[in-house]
C-alpha cells in the first residue's frame, strides 16, 4: 500500500500522488502546503483537515509568527520599566519614547484589517549631551530585538560631496541585521547630533549648504518612508554596480541632539521678545530657566535652523532634562549597569573587593556635574581615580580596597587591606 511521505498516511480514500524515486505525498499535504504559501490569498484551498494544516508550517512563517508573538507581550508600562532598569529619571521622555515605539510595532504586527492605512509617528530626541538618549534607544532595541543602526548626522553630506551619503544609514542598519533586508525594514535608526547640520541661516541662502540644509532635504525621503536603493556594501553608488532595494516605510527614525542655546529662544519667545514702548518693563514676563526646553515650539526649531519640512515628519519630541546631582549619584550606583557595579565587576576578576563610600559618591558626582558632560563624563573620571589602584590590581588578590572622598580629592591614597581567607571559606 502506498503511504505518503509527509504524513504517513494509509487512507485509501485519500489521494495519493506517486514521484520519483518511490516517494508519495497526498492532498491533504498538498492542500496544506498550497495554504501555506498564500496564506493571505484567495488562492488558498479549502482543506477541512486542519490538523494537517496545522503539523506543518515553513520556516518563514515560524519567524512571522514569532516575531508577532514578542510584540504581543510588551506595553508602554513594560517598556517603561525596561527603561527604568538602565536609565535614571528622564520620567517624562521615557513615557513619550515607550509610547511612540509601542504605537510603531502594534502598527506593524498587530493592526487589524479594516481598510485604515495607519502611518509612522518619528522621534525626537532633545536634551544636552549624556543624559540618556543613545542609551534608551539602545536598551529598547536590545529588548525587542530589532536591528539598531546608530549615525553621527556631522558626517553626512549632500550626494556628489565628500563625507557619507545620507543613504549610507540605512546599508548600515541592513549590516546591523546580518544583510536581513526584510528585518532591517523593522528595525530603528538613530541619527545622533542632528542640531549640528542646522543650516547657516534661516533665510535661504544662494550656495549650498551641503552639510546642513542639504542633509536635512536628503533625509525627508527616507524619514517618511519610500524605496530607496542602497549599495550593499556601503560608499558612493556607481552606475553598474548591484543595488539593494531597501522599504523604509516601517523603520522606526529617532533624530536626537544637545541644541545648545535653544533654550534661549524659547526663553526669548515666553518673555514676550522685544518689546518697545514705556510699559516694556511691566510687560515683559519672567520665565523659569529650568527644563525649559519642554516649551519648545516648532517655530523654536525653524530659527535654529532646522528646515520645517523635517520638523513635519518628526511627530513626537522627547525632551531630557539636564542631569542634577541626586540623580548624578543614583547612576552611579543604581541602573543595571552602573558604572561601580562595573568596576566592582572589573575589580573581582582578580578577587579584590572594592567598595566606596557615600562621601566618594558624592564627590564623583559633583566633579561629573562640573565638568558639564553628564553621565557619558563619568568613566574618565573614575578612570583618573582608579588608575594607580589598577596599575598594581594583579598583585592584590583577595584584598578590599575602600574608596573614600579623600581618596577621590586625592588627598590619601587607598588602604588596601588583605582578606582573611579562613573566615570567608
Amino acid at each position: 500500500m502506498e503511504v505518503c511521505s509527509f504524513c504517513k498516511d494509509k487512507k485509501k480514500e485519500n489521494l495519493i500522488i506517486s514521484g520519483y524515486d518511490n516517494s508519495h505525498i497526498c492532498y491533504s499535504c498538498i492542500s496544506a502546503s498550497h495554504n501555506i504559501i498564500f496564506a493571505n490569498s484567495e488562492d488558498a484551498l479549502v482543506n477541512e483537515d486542519s490538523d494537517t494544516l496545522n503539523s506543518y508550517s515553513l520556516d518563514v512563517s515560524n519567524d512571522a509568527k514569532n516575531s508577532a508573538n514578542t510584540f504581543d507581550k510588551f506595553t508602554p508600562k513594560t517598556l517603561t520599566s525596561i527603561l527604568d532598569q538602565h536609565v535614571i529619571g528622564q520620567d517624562r521622555a521615557k513615557k513619550s519614547f515607550a509610547v511612540g515605539v509601542y504605537n510603531h510595532y502594534k502598527r506593524i504586527f498587530r493592526q487589524k484589517d479594516n481598510n485604515v492605512n495607519i502611518s509612522k509617528s518619528n522621534i525626537l530626541f532633545l536634551g544636552p549631551t549624556g543624559s540618556g538618549k543613545t542609551l534608551m534607544v539602545q536598551t529598547l532595541a536590545d529588548y525587542l530585538d530589532v536591528p539598531l543602526a546608530i549615525s553621527d548626522a556631522t558626517s553626512l553630506t549632500e550626494a556628489g560631496y565628500v563625507g557619507e551619503d545620507v543613504e549610507n544609514v540605512l546599508t548600515k542598519l541592513v549590516q546591523m541585521a546580518d544583510g536581513d533586508v526584510s528585518k532591517a525594514e523593522k528595525g530603528i535608526i538613530f541619527i545622533d547630533e542632528i542640531d549640528k547640520i542646522a543650516r547657516m541661516s534661516e533665510n535661504k541662502s544662494i550656495t549650498r549648504d551641503v552639510s546642513g540644509e542639504g542633509v536635512q532635504q536628503a533625509l525627508l525621503k527616507i524619514i517618511e518612508g519610500s524605496i530607496v536603493n542602497i549599495s550593499p556594501k556601503g560608499g558612493r553608488k556607481h552606475p553598474n554596480q548591484d543595488f539593494t532595494k531597501i522599504d523604509t516605510t516601517n523603520i522606526l527614525f529617532i533624530c536626537g541632539g544637545a541644541f545648545e542655546h535653544l533654550n534661549k529662544t524659547i526663553s526669548h519667545r515666553l518673555s514676550g521678545g522685544n518689546i518697545v514702548g514705556f510699559s516694556r518693563n511691566n510687560d515683559k514676563r519672567e520665565v523659569e530657566e529650568t527644563n525649559i526646553l519642554h516649551n519648545v515650539e516648532p517655530d523654536d526649531l525653524i530659527s535654529y535652523g532646522i528646515i520645517p519640512e523635517l520638523i513635519g515628519r518628526l511627530h513626537i519630541t522627547s525632551v531630557f532634562n539636564e542631569i542634577d546631582l541626586n540623580s548624578m549619584i543614583k547612576i552611579l550606583k543604581e541602573p543595571k549597569n552602573a558604572i561601580i557595579k562595573q568596576y566592582q565587576a572589573l575589580f573581582e576578576i582578580d578577587d579584590v573587593e572594592l567598595s566606596f563610600t557615600s562621601g566618594a559618591i558624592s564627590s564623583i558626582a559633583s566633579l561629573a556635574i562640573k565638568r558639564k558632560t553628564g553621565a557619558r563624563g563619568l568613566r574618565s573620571i573614575m578612570e583618573d581615580i582608579m588608575m594607580d589602584i589598577m596599575y598594581d590590581l594583579p598583585e592584590l588578590a583577595n584584598s578590599s580596597i575602600v574608596i573614600t572622598k579623600s581618596i577621590v580629592e586625592k588627598k590619601t591614597s587607598a588602604v588596601i587591606k588583605k582578606l582573611d581567607m579562613q573566615k570567608i571559606a
